[in-house]
């Protein structure tokens, strides 16, 4: 396990959000230490996606509060691009722009946000798709790629941004099965060089390997929090044991 820091990087305090009537996040709290790996997982409707899109405010909660590397989240534009400069997101779908390369994927928000040049942007997107083992790639469009490809070139487009953390929504849910390792293995990488790192997923045997943190929701709340060894293998809320059953008998 890496040294983590003992003050929170993310710190989020009661926080509920509506869909109208519906409630999806009902006072949930939770601190995420720098360094520290956060998996969060629970069954279908739980409040995982929209508690780790409340992050970097793609949704806004209703009440409580977002602490981002010190700084409170809210919905104005400066604190906005703040947040979302210090913590990159990794979602379901690729979201790449079809009609560039996978290079100027990766160098437009470098020059747009940060200001580098095209040569500085360049540098860094080839630094980041090494890191994710396509450099070869760096001249096709997204078309020409399979899902696996194409979800590393968006972990390489967070990347670029030099985030601090970095926020994984199911990313390998939209993947053929056998797609799921070669990203995965991608994200151990990562997790292993000591980024600050909350995933959402199902895929438990990576949990396993990577988390410090196990974080079990259902029905909006955290029900449970422990470390991977302890969650696994003696879980406290029969909540959580009914569905460590389903997904790990399946």
């Amino acid at each position: 396990m890496n040294p983590q820091s003992a003050t929170p990087i993310i710190e989020i305090s009661d926080v509920c959000i509506f869909f109208g009537e519906f409630q999806a996040l009902k006072d949930v709290s939770l601190d995420i230490n720098l360094g520290e790996r956060t998996v969060i997982c629970g069954p279908s409707g739980s409040g995982k996606s929209t508690l780790i899109r409340c992050i970097n405010g793609l949704e806004m909660h209703d009440s409580g509060s977002i602490k981002v590397d010190g700084e409170l989240l809210t919905s104005s534009r400066s604190s906005l691009r703040s947040v979302r400069s210090k913590a990159g997101m990794v979602f379901q779908q690729f979201n790449l722009f079809p009609h560039l390369t996978v290079l100027d994927n990766l160098t437009l928000g470098p020059i747009r946000s940060r200001g580098l040049s095209q040569k500085e942007a360049r540098d860094i997107a080839m630094h980041y798709l090494e890191r994710v083992r396509i450099p070869e790639q760096s001249s096709k469009y997204p078309r020409q790629l399979s899902g696996g490809q194409q979800q590393r070139v968006a972990i390489a487009r967070s990347l670029c941004m030099e985030p601090k953390i970095m926020l994984f929504d199911e990313p390998t849910s939209a993947l053929d099965p056998e797609m799921i390792s070669e990203v995965l293995d991608v994200i151990v990488e990562l997790a292993n060089s000591g980024m600050t790192m909350i995933c959402v997923t199902h895929e438990m045997g990576f949990a396993r390997k990577v988390a410090d943190k196990m974080v079990f929701m259902d029905f909006g709340e955290i029900v449970e929090m422990s470390p991977p060894k302890k969650f696994f293998e003696n879980p406290n809320s029969e909540r959580c044991q009914d569905f460590l059953q389903k997904i790990l008998h399946h």
